[in-house]
């Protein structure tokens, strides 16, 4: 490479001091424990298998009366400390194996801390088996075994989806939500505490919802089967009713330690403290800087919170980086210090280097994404690092595409860790967008036939099984056309679906990026508009973003043909990385979300999109657009958040730091991110959006309502019938004359109304 790419500050920031860390003084045990000491014989142990601690650690192990919060930052050791504490309890206070328990949020942290225990001086094996050290969902559903309780339980993700989908198909709205989603919403209002009575009720699609609800908890009754949520609901319902089984747990567990405890729900927070609640040995270790699963029940507030209901709390703060280079820690140190709700603590470092945090500003995410294919390849070429070296981090599943496409076109091995394990094509929102162009070069495809009919208003299921049963008598070259001939289409539909395979025969001639504005012109983002029900559990901007992510995508194509072609060879590339997902020795570049990473450590991570809209996310940004019945302060704490993920994805880094920051996303002109030019001193450039918001902030909260409803809320028909989520915006003076018109969808009266604009 003969440009200079890489550079030590972000594009635009002033000629001002790169962030590095203090580095940590070396004291260890070998000089705070004394000879004298009565639990001298076990640190020297300790100190004789390789295991030195440094005076915070040692703090944490000798605390093993009352209620410890242990503040673990980044890459601290917190794994070592939670070891050795179980063997000083063991080793010098005698406490019996038994009456340890030691909680973890995954199988595979619980089955690596047995094994550490295990081989501590002065413990046996049959010692560390006795120690209970299991998840949350492992240790409760062993105490309801043991109690009688014989449901089975729902582990199959794609099972639980399935039974979902069966019931949208009874209630007659399967192409209203999207299973994950709701599945993802009902598990946060079970560890919450909160039932239905608590779901929001105003409006159709709220009360389909509180129905799916009901009717996906009655199918688990029926059927004897739980989900993970209802391992702790029970549990949690269990020890209430039953003071007496409590108390033999209190007996039996004289001693909790709780790990990653930042990403603690309200219903596990409650569990661990009635276990604890009789003695007050608990002992929890997290780091308020790294909660960023908020979506999934976490709390900040719990682990900020916990000095504040634990009487006599001792806390220790473990601020010695054993993972990262002094540049990575300090850039870490000066991104986080900007949040306001967080434990005060400054990391120092371990590890010298010449390696500072490396900034680029390529134009687009597929430069970005060229840049560091080409970085990797040279680094590889050297010697220096193998590909299961590199981390590739990125905000959302959207943001991965162009280096999803970079890496397969250049064929350097990468394992791509996504939750839904799909790619940017098959997303619900996009993949009818995509069929509409397979239709238009093989108008035949039945599969694509069945995605699309949801935007014509129609049924999927039985739709398709007409097209099916059609064909199979006379063969069609628009197999789309027998619907003008099936019982459930109504007039209008039939104009649409003739209007609609006149679009498709058009598209193929165009170029993909203008088949796909036509598409969404024409019709498909007034159909994701007036989707209400997939509005409840997904921010249709969200929906918008992938949608303008395709546009961006399909800009390199001259033809649908190449574009479909190239499609399906990334559809491909993913469906063979199944069996990689699981092997994390593979010799492979890993590409994954910043909230998938935590946890892990790399020796170089490139992160991408680090501009405004990406990181911080531009949910966070508009966060006070939302509508009425959303605290403002929420504003500042969906950007706090957004600076913990950041802060995650530096901090995943122990040698080499890299982090772009598109100057275009989607087309349009993107800032440095505001956390970046923070770290370095500079003011954020506030665009005139973000401006009017924080004016907005500063007013009364009455007339940020009325400013909020004269932006959002728009007069619209609304249809009547209680079974159907049809809505259309009222765009000009004449209709308002009417009185009523049909609702296209279930031809039922509409009548005027407002409806909030997303």
């Amino acid at each position: 490479m003969s440009e200079q790419r890489f550079y030590q500050r972000p594009f635009g920031v002033k000629e001002r001091p790169v962030p590095m860390a203090e580095v940590a003084d070396t004291v260890h045990t070998s000089q705070i424990v004394q000879d004298h000491d009565t639990d001298a014989a076990y640190f020297r142990k300790l100190e004789e298998s390789g295991v030195y601690l440094n005076p915070a650690q040692t703090e944490a192990v000798r605390y093993t009366e009352g209620p410890l919060l242990t503040l673990a930052g980044a890459g601290s050791g917190k794994t070592s400390v939670l070891v050795c504490r179980t063997g000083y309890l063991v080793s010098i206070q005698k406490v019996h194996p038994k009456n340890i328990l030691l909680v973890t949020f995954t199988k595979k942290a619980a089955e690596e801390m047995k094994e550490r225990i295990g081989g501590l001086p002065g413990l046996t094996e049959q010692m560390a088996r006795s120690i209970q050290a299991s998840t949350f969902h492992a240790f409760f559903l062993k105490l309801l075994r043991s109690r009688g309780y014989k449901q089975v339980i729902l582990s199959n993700e794609r099972y639980k989806q399935t039974i979902i989908k069966l019931i949208l198909k009874e209630m007659g709205i399967v192409d209203a939500h999207e299973p994950e989603t709701l599945l993802a919403l009902f598990s946060y209002y079970k560890v919450n505490r909160m039932g239905t009575e608590q779901m929001p009720s105003k409006t159709t699609a709220d009360k389909n919802v509180q129905s799916i609800f009901k009717r996906y908890e009655a199918w688990k009754r029926e059927n004897n089967q739980w989900d993970f949520d209802d391992i702790l609901c029970e549990a949690y319902q269990m020890l209430k009713q039953s003071p007496q089984l409590l108390q033999v747990l209190q007996e039996r567990f004289r001693y909790i330690m709780v790990d990653e405890f930042q990403d603690t729900n309200t219903l596990q927070y409650e569990l661990v403290k009635m276990l604890a609640d009789s003695h007050q040995n608990l002992m929890v270790v997290g780091d308020d800087d790294q909660t960023i699963y908020s979506f999934n029940g976490a709390k900040s507030d719990i682990i900020l919170n916990f000095d504040k209901i634990f009487s006599k709390v001792k806390t220790v703060t473990l601020d010695i980086n054993y993972r990262s280079n002094v540049g990575i820690v300090g850039l870490g140190n000066d991104v986080i210090r900007t949040n306001k709700q967080r434990k005060s603590k400054i990391l120092q470092a371990t590890k010298q280097s010449h390696h500072v945090p490396q900034f680029f500003h390529p134009d687009t995410t597929d430069d970005e994404a060229k840049w560091i294919a080409e970085d990797i390849e040279a680094k590889v070429a050297s010697g220096a690092y193998h590909y299961g070296d590199f981390a590739i981090l990125h905000r959302t599943a959207n943001n991965s595409r162009s280096m999803f496409e970079q890496l397969t076109l250049d064929e350097l091995p990468f394992v791509h860790y996504s939750s839904v394990n799909q790619v940017f094509y098959e997303q619900w929102s996009v993949k009818p967008v995509i069929d509409h162009l397979r239709l238009s070069l093989n108008p035949r495809d039945l599969d694509a036939i069945e995605s699309i009919l949801p935007s014509l208003y129609i049924n999927r299921e039985k739709g398709i099984e007409f097209v099916r049963h059609q064909e199979a008598w006379t063969k069609k070259k628009y197999p789309l056309i027998h619907l003008q001939s099936f019982s459930r289409v109504k007039d209008f539909q039939k104009k649409k679906i003739e209007e609609r395979i006149r679009l498709i025969k058009k598209l193929k001639e165009d170029q993909p990026v203008k088949a796909i504005r036509t598409i969404r012109d024409t019709f498909y983002d007034k159909f994701i508009e007036a989707d209400e029900g997939q509005s409840l559990t997904m921010n249709k901007e969200v929906i918008k973003e992938s949608l303008d992510e395709l546009e961006s995508s399909a800009k390199r194509f001259n033809t649908v043909s190449n574009f479909i072609a190239f499609i399906d060879d990334m559809i491909q590339k993913n469906e063979g990385m199944k069996n990689d997902r699981n092997d994390m020795s593979v010799d492979a570049v890993s590409l994954m979300t910043i909230h998938r990473a935590k946890g892990l450590e790399f020796p170089v991570v490139y992160v991408i999109g680090a501009s405004e809209g990406i990181l911080p996310h531009r949910s966070a940004l508009e966060a006070g657009d939302m509508e009425d019945g959303v605290a403002w302060d929420q504003v500042t704490e969906a950007l706090e958040e957004e600076r913990r993920i950041a802060y995650v994805a530096i901090t995943r880094a122990e040698n080499e730091l890299y982090i772009g920051s598109p100057a275009f996303y989607r087309g349009k002109k993107a800032a440095v991110s505001r956390f970046l030019c923070e770290a370095f001193g500079e003011p954020v450039q506030e665009k005139e959006t973000d401006s009017r918001k924080t004016q907005n902030q500063r007013q009364p909260h009455h007339r940020r309502k009325d400013n909020h409803e004269k932006n959002k809320k728009v007069v619209a028909w609304v249809c009547t019938s209680s079974s159907c989520n049809g809505w259309q915006q009222i765009t000009n003076h004449k209709e308002t004359q009417i009185q009523e018109k049909e609702c296209p969808i279930c031809k039922s009266a509409m009548k005027q109304g407002e409806k909030w604009k997303a």
